[in-house]
């Protein structure tokens, strides 16, 4: 099965809205009461959220992973926003790779397109942040080196959970 790796376009934004708000409403949407999910959703996804506008936001830089007619995976480098980023650091916003997709090397060539990028802008570090319960995330990021350096207080609604923000020297 090819997969194409390639750079979205605003067309792609009901495709990509989709596959993301699936990945994470079946990753973490249990753990949720149903006003607290609804808030969230609302706030990241659909003809208002955070994601279409990243997606027209020339400041983020995307790479999805399409196969099978459809997007099946994606990074994207934000302007850091993490406190503890440097001036110069790069962040990564979100890694989402579809269920029916785990463990056929999307993640690890959106792993290694997100770093390549970075050290193409000459970061001296990338930056994330990762749900501590999401323990498969965590060891991927792991062993790509990437550390604990701190936490963040992560709103669900109104729900907080803490996310570790790790850190990869490049």
């Amino acid at each position: 099965m090819t997969i194409v790796y390639d750079t979205p376009a605003l067309a792609d934004a009901d495709a990509l809205d989709a596959m993301a708000q699936e990945t994470w409403t079946r990753t973490f949407g249990h753990g949720y009461a149903p006003a607290d999910l609804e808030a969230y959703l609302a706030q990241a996804y659909g003809p208002t959220g955070r994601l279409r506008a990243h997606l027209a936001d020339p400041a983020v830089t995307w790479q999805v992973a399409r196969a099978e007619g459809r997007i099946v995976g994606y990074a994207k480098l934000v302007p850091p926003w993490l406190e503890e980023a440097g001036p110069h650091d790069a962040q990564l916003g979100q890694l989402y790779i579809a269920y029916d997709w785990h463990g056929k090397g999307v993640a690890q060539a959106l792993m290694d397109w997100s770093i390549a990028e970075a050290r193409r802008r000459n970061a001296p570090a990338l930056l994330l942040t990762v749900f501590e319960e999401n323990h498969r995330a965590i060891a991927f990021y792991a062993k790509y080196g990437f550390v604990h350096i701190g936490d963040y207080a992560f709103r669900v609604g109104e729900k907080i959970d803490r996310d570790l923000i790790m850190k990869l020297d490049l």
